[in-house]
């Protein structure tokens, strides 16, 4: 939301916009502090950390994870515990015996669908409103076969900034297939 932050700053001040309640900045960190909590309290997770700017309107929450069968149920435990009505449509593998990590996206017209009965003054939100995943690794990286994905210099970081608009219209594919240095 950085990217429309006066407008944003707006609608903090009020109580509610075209029937939507806004949360208020405590409870903005009273909801980012339940989901780090139950972040800590998930086995197999560690090194919680989130970062809020409510000057900028940036969120970030990051973790590390023994296994990733840790993290494929956790997102959408997250979203429901903070009650956002979201779509599992992702999944995480990792073969060690090739080291490749892979992230599988499927788009669903949930998601569409959801996009339609929002109301136009929501609908242009997302016109400027991005997706942003990084994911950082102890091994050198070789190759990411994502077209949208950047490799990070110290190749151990990958990348990827996508249009909302993209994801909720099924044009843009935030799969990727990362394979790491043995």
């Amino acid at each position: 939301m950085s990217a429309s932050k006066s407008k944003v700053a707006s609608i903090m001040l009020m109580d509610s916009i075209q029937g939507y309640k806004v949360p208020d900045r405590q409870t903005i960190q009273k909801e980012m502090n339940e989901a780090v909590e139950y972040l800590r309290n998930s086995p197999g997770i560690s090194k919680v950390e989130k970062k809020i700017d409510l000057e900028n309107y940036i969120v970030s929450l990051s973790f590390d994870f023994k296994s990733i069968t840790n993290i494929n149920n956790l997102t959408s435990s997250v979203l429901k515990k903070l009650k956002i009505n979201a779509i599992s449509n992702s999944s995480y593998s990792y073969d060690a015996r090739t080291m490749t990590f892979q992230r599988s996206y499927q788009h669903t017209k949930e998601a569409v669908n959801q996009y339609s009965r929002l109301k136009p003054e929501v609908k242009n939100i997302f016109k400027e409103a991005t997706y942003t995943s990084i994911y950082r690794f102890e091994e050198l990286i070789i190759n990411s076969n994502n077209p949208l994905a950047k490799v990070s210099k110290s190749k151990k970081a990958v990348m990827i900034n996508a249009g909302m608009l993209g994801l909720i219209n099924g044009k843009t594919d935030i799969s990727n297939k990362i394979v790491l240095a043995k």
